[in-house]
């Protein structure tokens, strides 16, 4: 077999690019290769995820790994198989055409996956393949020759196991020697695929694997678990027990932060003199970097979970079961995950629709995903029921609160479910694409797969969302802080400042909904995070209590001056909550332009509007 030698000496070290199908294991052999050592950023242009990572070799000669989106075929169908061929190809601005392409294939699954290499050696370039989950094939009682396939192919193919720590060994040591020359395969042109797919069967016939079985534990599982009616009542079981996860787990380790927060704001405190650099760095930095650390812990449970049903291959069959009733209102199964996503906070929900090939679907869900009840209305929820809704059982033992809770929860679902169907209704008459995926195997996750997925999205969260939100604080922050109370002077503070300023003015829109100024200005700083709110009512109030229990000295308090009428008002305003500037800039970002994050700023400020109104008209007839 001839090798080539690439001239890199003034391209920096070599660039390999690992291809494969989706669910083939190809992240799992990228963290393997790379481990921590990985850059996770953005295309330019674009919204789709880059990860290189630096690997060195034996022979200590290193070399950058790029692993690019998972792809089906060299014929896009998706923004990220797009991007794949576009750099495979060597037409995308700022990304050099790769030396090597490192093509993964599932060792279980040859058929469909032996065609997207044949399409890769058809571009021209060096390809290496990586024969992986070879254990699994050989636990089934297939042996996958790798060298008769090399012989076949015409190209180097090294077995893998990718969730193994020296499973990685040989293909190591073939990325240090010369890269194989280019090979075409096939036919070019319109009969390219047919020729493919003979040229994969003869393969298959010669090595003995022409009669793969599926795996017998999978097939008995989704007799079960894809069940028209025990799989849809599985999964709601299963997402009952991650959302319950996701509250009661990090109850503990959000105190732990806002009680670190607390402390360091009460060290700095003292010192500094009073002044305006103390109320800065105190409540301006340190609240904000508290405020934004706060709901981390339930962000990394709810990944942790998508992060193991995507490792045990489940999620692409909810993704499947829930694709019916998606189909209803216009979306498809591939929306569920960036919905559920939208719980733990919007942000992630939004950047998880990259996914979704049909631009059309993917505009849609990004527009209803805010409409996902997210942790940061949980404070508010949590104040206003509290203060206003009695504790006590319902209907055979059922907590009057808790159903409260789950009304406004649901109300959130059913906002979002017709929306979707307004859309499908009388926005474009596209037709609806078919679901189409491969339900990979069931298997154990791996535990460094999660970790690392785990750290990659912590650091995501701190980079895209943090900066935002300590910069609106600080914002705020100003202007609750200025001009200063004049002489005489009887009531807060803050109620001579910009930001009471504003209050004022906003008070004739929010009137008619029940609400009285302190509200309006709560709401301006609500504008950054919803959860801001409880805080900023209690500095509206001049409460002196500290910020851990400001919610418990205000919550008689509000009950005491509020009519209930204006408190189930601010709970149906809150259901639809016009986002959070954060998000906002996500939208931007993720939409390319402003014209999506206005519009969804401008129907989530309607639609709460009008749900207030209606909820304040009928609170105010049934009690006067």
């Amino acid at each position: 077999m001839s090798t080539v030698t690439v001239d890199t000496s003034r391209l920096g070290p070599p660039l390999v690019a690992l291809v494969g199908n989706p669910n083939c294991g190809k992240t799992a052999l990228f963290n393997l290769l790379t481990g921590s050592r990985q850059k996770v950023a953005n295309y330019a242009g674009v919204t789709v995820e880059r990860k290189e990572g630096r690997l060195q070799l034996p022979s200590g000669r290193r070399v950058a790994l790029l692993d690019l989106p998972g792809t089906y075929s060299l014929a896009p169908h998706s923004p990220d198989e797009q991007v794949t061929c576009d750099v495979l190809a060597g037409r995308f601005d700022g990304e050099r055409r790769p030396d090597l392409v490192l093509a993964v294939v599932d060792a279980t699954r040859l058929a469909r996956q032996l065609r997207l290499v044949l399409g890769l050696m058809r571009m021209g370039l060096p390809v290496v393949v990586a024969l992986n989950m070879t254990d699994l094939a050989r636990a089934r009682g297939h042996v996958v020759d790798a060298d008769a396939l090399s012989a076949a192919l015409g190209v180097p193919v090294v077995s893998t196991v990718a969730v193994r720590a020296d499973g990685a060994r040989a293909l190591l040591e073939r990325l240090d020697l010369p890269a194989p020359a280019p090979v075409a395969a096939g036919t070019r042109g319109g009969d390219a695929l047919a020729d493919d797919h003979r040229r994969v069967r003869d393969i298959l016939r010669q090595l003995g694997l022409d009669s793969l079985q599926a795996h017998a534990f999978s097939d008995r599982a989704d007799r079960v678990l894809l069940h028209p009616v025990a799989g849809p009542v599985l999964l709601l079981a299963l997402l009952f027990v991650v959302f319950q996860a996701v509250f009661a787990w990090a109850e503990a380790p959000m105190g732990w932060i806002e009680s670190a927060t607390a402390a360091a704001g009460d060290a700095l405190g003292a010192l500094l003199p009073p002044g305006l650099l103390r109320s800065l760095l105190v409540d301006g930095l340190v609240a904000g970097l508290g405020g934004v650390l706060v709901f981390l812990p339930q962000i990394v449970i709810l990944f942790f979970f998508i992060l193991v049903l995507e490792e045990s291959g489940y999620l692409p069959r909810a993704a499947f079961l829930l694709d019916r009733l998606m189909g209803g209102v216009g979306l498809s199964g591939r929306s569920f995950i960036p919905l559920l996503s939208s719980f733990a906070c919007a942000i992630p929900g939004i950047m998880a629709t990259r996914t979704i090939q049909n631009p059309r679907d993917r505009w849609v869900t990004i527009m209803i995903a805010p409409l996902m009840t997210c942790s940061a209305r949980l404070p508010v929820y949590a104040l206003l029921i509290g203060a206003f809704v009695p504790a006590r059982s319902v209907a055979g033992g059922l907590e009057l609160q808790g159903l409260v809770l789950f009304a406004l929860y649901a109300a959130g679902i059913v906002s979002a479910i017709a929306v979707a169907w307004l859309v499908k209704r009388f926005g474009t008459r596209d037709r609806r694409q078919t679901l189409m995926m491969e339900l990979p195997d069931y298997h154990w996750p791996s535990l460094r797969n999660v970790a690392i997925g785990l750290w990659q999205r912590v650091l995501i969260f701190l980079r895209r969302v943090g900066g935002v939100i300590l910069a609106l604080t600080v914002l705020l922050w100003f202007l609750a802080s200025f001009p200063a109370p004049p002489a005489g002077a009887t009531g807060p503070a803050i109620e001579y400042s910009f930001a009471g300023m504003l209050g004022h003015l906003l008070l004739p829109l929010f009137e008619p909904l029940g609400f009285n100024w302190q509200i309006a200005v709560a709401l301006v700083p609500g504008m950054a995070a919803r959860e801001v709110v409880v805080s900023a009512l209690g500095t509206v109030y001049a409460l002196s209590a500290t910020a851990d229990d400001t919610a418990q000295a205000l919550a008689p308090l509000i009950a005491a001056q509020w009519s209930l009428p204006t408190a189930l008002s601010l709970l149906a305003w809150f259901v639809f909550a016009p986002q959070c500037l954060s998000t906002l800039a996500t939208v931007r970002r993720e939409t390319g332009g402003w014209r999506a994050p206005l519009l969804m700023a401008g129907y989530l400020f309607g639609l709460a509007w009008l749900a207030a109104f209606i909820t304040y008209r009928i609170a105010q007839a049934c009690c006067p």
